[in-house]
């Protein structure tokens, strides 16, 4: 691999648009140019040398993929739940299964859902146009699929299927992976990310029971269901009245630890020339509660501010770059915060986790009524502002922490 380039900036910065002379402050970028992949990434779903440990959860989904067990994987957002699914799909027994793979999180309605786990079932299990057509043929037969060609050469093709209750039942649909299994003489995995969106549609319970009843079953199909509301996938797969209750085998992805972070980063940051102590990777995760994509956006901001070795004044720096990426979307989700909820989000900030009903709290941190409490944690947890443990409450979002107190200088009682 090649060294980066480094090049230097020196910026003058003026005190507006339209004033005069610059205020006389110069700052010095550094910024790394390198025709290759980033040396982090984050945001999306890794493989390959992105994807660093997880040892135990891939030999456990691996043995239940190869199994034929049904999955329900649960962990908050950034945790890297859709790259394990993945990278265990690229290290299964090709010869013995078929992994499906398909996000519903645009999913608004039954038929939307049912429309894109057709697609996938169709195309997943072919190779080219032909395999897929084959596959519509003998299994859709009552659709006119639309499909187009594309230019790019990443994708050659794409295709619509239209399906609408008059063509085919639920039951029909649902009952795509035990019949596609025979016929190829594989057992399938279906994998379906965003899961959590099920909750949501119109007469959602209907649809679950329809779901589960098809599926429970199959001899020759499984599941792996996997989502990133946390509160929602626990009431959809944990709550005794739920039809989902008990379907599989509950996986709750725990963060990678800071000691399998440590030759990941530090391998990173030599590949581009650059050192970074182990105390600095601590501080990188410890800043970020260990959350994978964090992780991975914190640890490349630090590089970019990086000249040759890490720093107090490059990690700073890194931080500070990782909050001003994150203010648009916190302060979206946060406009709409009564003061009260507000009050609660900066009442943890300030470790209170505990506790939320008594009078000195209540006062302290100006919460309102103790029948408001409950109905705010309620709303907070749904809403993943906070998760409830058994330490107390506590933000969803480590960042969000930072945030906070570097935005609002409250100062309570």
């Amino acid at each position: 691999m090649h060294n980066p380039t480094h090049f230097t900036i020196f910026v003058a910065i003026k005190s507006s648009p339209s004033s005069g002379p610059p205020i006389g402050k110069h700052y010095k970028i550094t910024v790394m140019s390198q025709a290759t992949t980033p040396a982090f990434l984050y945001g999306v779903s890794v493989e390959g040398e992105n994807f660093t440990d997880r040892k135990q959860e891939t030999h456990r989904l691996k043995m239940n993929f190869e199994n034929g067990l049904n999955v329900i994987l649960i962990s908050p957002r950034r945790m890297g739940k859709t790259s394990l699914v993945k990278h265990v799909a690229q290290v299964v027994d090709k010869e013995r299964l078929q992994i499906v793979y398909m996000d519903i999180y645009d999913c608004r309605s039954e038929y939307d859902f049912y429309n894109k786990f057709a697609e996938a079932m169709m195309a997943q299990t072919g190779t080219k146009i032909e395999h897929v057509l084959d596959n519509i043929r003998q299994f859709l037969t009552r659709i006119s699929p639309k499909i187009a060609i594309n230019p790019d050469p990443s994708t050659e093709y794409s295709f619509s299927l239209g399906i609408t209750p008059k063509e085919y039942s639920p039951e029909e649909i649902l009952s795509l992976p035990e019949r596609m299994a025979e016929r190829i003489g594989k057992h399938i995995v279906v994998c379906i990310d965003e899961f959590q969106q099920v909750g949501e549609w119109q007469d959602s319970l209907t649809i679950q029971k329809r779901m589960r009843g098809v599926w429970q079953h199959q001899k020759h199909a499984s599941y792996c269901l996997f989502g990133s509301r946390q509160h929602m996938m626990n009431q959809l797969f944990q709550n005794k009245r739920m039809p989902f209750y008990q379907f599989g085998e509950p996986n709750y992805l725990q963060p990678i630890s800071t000691e399998d972070w440590i030759p990941f980063i530090q391998s990173k940051f030599s590949q581009k020339a650059l050192t970074i102590d182990s105390a600095y990777v601590r501080r990188i995760c410890d800043t970020v509660g260990n959350q994978s994509s964090y992780v991975q956006q914190l640890a490349w901001n630090v590089m970019l501010n990086t000249t040759d070795e890490v720093n107090e004044q490059s990690l700073q720096a890194g931080i500070n770059d990782l909050l001003i990426q994150c203010t648009p979307l916190f302060m979206e989700q946060t406009g709409n915060l009564t003061s009260f909820q507000l009050n609660m989000l900066r009442a943890i900030v300030d470790g209170q986790h505990t506790q939320w009903t008594s009078q000195a709290v209540l006062t302290k941190y100006q919460l309102g009524t103790k029948s408001n409490i409950a109905k705010m944690k309620k709303m907070m947890i749904e809403r993943d502002f906070i998760v409830s443990t058994d330490q107390g409450l506590f933000l969803s979002d480590p960042i969000m922490g930072l945030w906070l107190k570097q935005r609002n200088h409250w100062q309570f009682g």
